[in-house]
């Protein structure tokens, strides 16, 4: 069964030619939206093509050809571009307006498995989409067909995603919702602690100051500051198990002895998922956040990034 569908997609790859670059020519041309419908199954790739459409930077939507009989057809506009899918092309709703769309000026894209059909002769562009036989065993139920048909409606939408220059920016921004958007529009300074949240001591800190300090601020390291404060070190709980092999004099040692000198550091408006990279690349658990002067503005830890929901 797989086979026969893969078969069905692969054999479509031929097909991206000059009608589907009328196609794309077609809808860019265009100042409307992209009207997608279909009945049955076709119906249910008609959805999926609309909304892959909208999500990657091309204005769509469904509409279900029965309804559009029935008042819906006023949400066509003359500078839109109505795609119909039909395996058959035979489709009696979608037939029934076809004529009414052309009236109101709106160009016609039919995405059928026949090429002689009349939704194909009708067309403004056809997309063929025809299957040499369904996955079926019975060869009826729509299977590889509707496969080839959604292949082809995603192919046009990457296509037009493309020609437009959508970004992964773009991209989330119509997804902010979900997982990528959050990993795509979330800054630094989103989730970064910020003011005394931040643990900090002075360079001229002792080191009992440090830990003090360390353990004030909950995230297993302070940050090391001039009197401008800009960063000049880190001191962690791993700077704190080597500094007690080696420090004869607890009392009186200085953090700045004992610190990590330089530590990576990240700027507030750099990704947050930038924030995760930093971390897993060099095995760190947090980061300090800086500002352009170098001065410590801010710092987060994996939790944090947790909590945010972009890991």
């Amino acid at each position: 069964m797989l086979a026969i569908e893969a078969d069905a997609v692969r054999a479509l790859i031929d097909r991206l030619d000059e009608r589907f670059l009328a196609a794309v020519s077609l809808i860019l041309g265009r100042r409307g939206r992209v009207v997608v419908s279909g009945i049955g199954k076709s119906g249910h790739i008609a959805r999926k093509v609309a909304s892959t459409l909208a999500s990657t930077g091309t204005p769509a939507y469904f509409v279900h050809p029965a309804e559009a009989s029935h008042g819906d057809l006023g949400m066509i506009q003359a500078e839109d571009v109505f795609v119909a899918i039909s395996h058959s092309g035979e489709s009696e709703e979608l037939l029934a307006i076809v004529p009414l769309i052309k009236r109101q000026g709106a160009k016609l894209i039919a995405l059928t498995g026949n090429s002689r059909s009349t939704l194909a002769r009708e067309a403004d562009v056809h997309l063929d989409a025809g299957v040499a036989q369904e996955a079926c065993p019975l060869n009826l139920a729509p299977t590889a067909s509707t496969t080839a048909a959604l292949a082809m409606g995603d192919a046009l939408a990457v296509a037009l995603l493309d020609a437009r220059g959508f970004s992964a920016d773009d991209f989330a921004r119509s997804h902010p919702g979900g997982t990528l958007g959050r990993r795509l529009l979330t800054h630094v300074s989103d989730v970064m602690r910020r003011g005394p949240e931040v643990p900090s001591v002075p360079d001229t800190a002792t080191l009992r100051q440090a830990v003090l300090e360390m353990s004030r601020g909950r995230m297993g390291m302070t940050a090391v500051v001039d009197s401008a404060e800009r960063l000049r070190g880190v001191f962690t709980d791993g700077d704190l198990r080597r500094a007690l092999d080696k420090v004869k004099d607890f009392a009186a040692a200085m953090v700045i002895d004992v610190m990590t000198p330089a530590p990576r550091a990240i700027r507030p408006h750099a990704l947050a998922v930038e924030a995760v990279q930093l971390m897993e690349r060099h095995k760190v658990n947090q980061l300090l956040v800086v500002d352009e002067q170098e001065r410590v503005v801010g710092a987060l830890n994996m939790h944090d990034l947790f909590r945010a929901k972009v890991i």
